[in-house]
């Protein structure tokens, strides 16, 4: 099952009303974590490269040089296909917003 990923503010705004609904003890262990709420949460980091052809972001690197920025992103892992559309219905209004 593909995991919903989220960047990290959407994450923040979802974590805390998971928090409010649910005990500390449900995000203590992973496994409590996954039996409750049916998923885990996986924090990623992804390297993205690109190079430098627009004069605008042209900050002192060479014209055409490779360089990039990491973004960071919360993948949650699914293992209840019906757990994940419930999350989903829920939490849509959180997703997509930044």
């Amino acid at each position: 099952m593909k995991p919903v990923v989220l960047s990290t503010s959407e994450w923040k705004r979802i974590r805390e009303e998971l928090h409010s609904e649910y005990p500390k003890s449900v995000f203590a262990l992973r496994t409590k974590m996954r039996a409750v709420l049916g998923f885990t949460v996986r924090e990623h980091r992804e390297w993205v490269e690109h190079a430098v052809t627009d004069p605008i972001e042209w900050l002192g690197e060479k014209w055409g040089e490779r360089t990039g920025n990491y973004i960071d992103s919360v993948h949650l892992d699914f293992y209840d296909s019906r757990k994940k559309t419930m999350f989903l219905l829920k939490y849509s209004e959180f997703i997509g917003r930044g």
